[in-house]
């Protein structure tokens, strides 16, 4: 199959609230990239956070193999430094191949869940 998406991709909007109330990963909140690469090379996707009053921090690193979807939880970017919880933010996403970025957020700081998700922009 041809490549699908784009190789540059804007999330405006983010947040990890730092508080959960469920039990366990799946309830943990959380802000998710989720790449799907339906190309037939694996895209090597960087990360760029930017904030409202320091400096961007990145990139990030992760691997999105051929055929396939990877849904990149924000909490789980460790390296250069942890994502900052309770702390408005916007990412940048380049791929060396094109992709297609959907963002979502699960919001559990109240016992009634909250499930955000939209599709990212993309420059082209």
């Amino acid at each position: 199959m041809d490549p699908l998406g784009s190789t540059t991709w804007v999330i405006a909007e983010g947040y990890i609230p730092g508080d959960s109330t469920g039990s366990g990963r799946a309830f943990e909140s959380h802000e998710t990239a989720c790449v799907l690469n339906a190309g037939d090379q694996d895209a090597h996707v960087e990360v760029t956070l930017y904030f409202t009053d320091q400096e961007p921090v990145g990139p990030y690193r992760f691997t999105v193999p051929a055929r396939r979807t990877v849904h990149q939880r924000f909490n789980d970017l460790t390296d250069p430094e942890p994502v900052p919880r309770d702390t408005d933010y916007a990412s940048v996403l380049v791929s060396d191949v094109p992709v297609v970025v959907q963002h979502t957020r699960l919001d559990s700081r109240k016992a009634e869940l909250a499930l955000l998700s939209t599709v990212a922009w993309s420059t082209s």
